[in-house]
């Protein structure tokens, strides 16, 4: 949500990279290394700008086995392994905000697809959101409840939704919409109370008039390009992102695991997607300004959504140090759907936004709870 960053690359080069807005991206090792280089030192500086140049091949795969069985105008559908007949499927709804859907299933130790999958969760399902594409700017957020409900139809008409981040409040969204179709909910670092607690996006959103995220839009044709969400980022945390994450590949250039779940992150941080103009402006003004959402004023198919409508067990899980989405604004969804008290959890993760689907901790400990509720949950 800040002003597109120039682009300092060579022409050949494809889209953002790590390097990008960083000024002179090539010489940072020597800032930490001034004076007369030892051989070992330039190196060391030749091994990083290598790991580096890397991240910049970008090609993300999804790490299990699937196989794309839908294909609507905002998503793919992809189906993992198929449940036998009857069985309620569990669908994946991944954030859409700026960059893949790949991000549940990076690679064999950072997915959550394989830890529900491998702790008995069947059926499992996930959608894959679309890049934007000029002729998508106008659609809105009925018409990503429209193409889930497809989805869910095509799914046998009921399910288990996970959720996270902006796909977690449009699960919830769904939830309250149809509230038949759904038979328990998992909201993973949901803003669903976005006025509680002092996140990034609430703060931005509060910030600039309506106005500069208007004319955001107007920008990329009518679509909001994936590259302003890197840059909204990297302004957010600039020490985290224009310093931290380099040195601390320097400090750890010789460490294979390392290296590796560098390189997926940064691929996959740099791997933009573009979103609606439409949809983000209302999710702007209307979900995060306004807080119609949680307020019961939001429309959504035609329906006033009431979060009272959902009824089914609901588990929510959020981040002690999450500065995206603050626990605050998942946790209180607990105080506002109609699900009786006992069929709700609710969990607190010691992770930030984005560990509570890619940190082995993280990983390890919260999301096979996750799944061994949810087969309880969906018999």
């Amino acid at each position: 949500m800040v002003a597109k960053p120039s682009k300092t690359e060579p022409e050949e080069t494809e889209g953002p990279t790590p390097f990008s807005g960083m000024g002179i991206p090539f010489l940072w090792p020597y800032y930490f290394f001034m004076g007369e280089q030892t051989v070992d030192a330039i190196k060391q500086n030749i091994k990083v700008l290598d790991e580096l140049q890397k991240t910049r091949h970008r090609s993300l795969k999804w790490t299990t086995e699937n196989r794309v069985t839908l294909d609507l105008r905002t998503h793919l559908l992809r189906e993992f392994k198929p449940a036998r007949t009857g069985r309620t499927r569990t669908l994946i709804v991944p954030p859409y905000s700026g960059n893949s859907s790949v991000i549940v299933d990076l690679n064999e130790e950072r997915s959550v697809v394989k830890v529900l999958s491998s702790n008995g969760v069947k059926g499992l399902c996930s959608v894959d959101w679309k890049s934007a594409t000029p002729d998508m700017k106008d659609l809105d957020i009925d018409n990503y409840l429209a193409d889930l409900n497809v989805t869910v139809d095509d799914l046998g008409g009921h399910v288990n939704l996970v959720g996270f981040s902006q796909g977690g409040w449009l699960s919830a969204m769904f939830a309250s919409r149809f509230p038949e179709k759904v038979k328990s909910l998992v909201l993973c670092g949901a803003p669903i109370d976005t006025h509680a607690g002092s996140g990034t996006i609430r703060t931005y959103a509060s910030r600039f008039p309506m106005s500069y995220f208007e004319t955001l839009v107007a920008s990329g044709g009518g679509v909001l390009e994936g590259e302003y969400m890197i840059g909204a980022m990297r302004t957010a945390r600039p020490g985290e992102h224009y310093m931290d994450k380099y040195l601390q590949l320097y400090e750890h250039i010789e460490d294979k695991k390392f290296l590796k779940d560098f390189e997926i992150l940064e691929k996959w941080f740099t791997h933009t997607i573009d979103l609606p103009g439409r949809w983000y402006l209302q999710a702007v003004k209307e979900i995060f300004r306004e807080n119609r959402f949680y307020r019961g004023l939001f429309v959504g198919l035609g329906k006033r959504l009431a979060l009272d409508d959902i009824a089914c067990p609901t588990y929510l899980l959020a981040g002690e140090w999450d500065d995206v989405t603050p626990k605050e604004q998942v946790l209180h969804a607990a105080d506002r759907i109609g699900t009786r008290k006992s069929d709700i959890v609710q969990e607190v993760a010691p992770s930030g936004h984005l560990g509570l689907l890619t940190s082995q901790a993280v990983l390890n400990t919260y999301w096979p709870r996750i799944a061994r509720w949810l087969r309880r949950s969906s018999g």
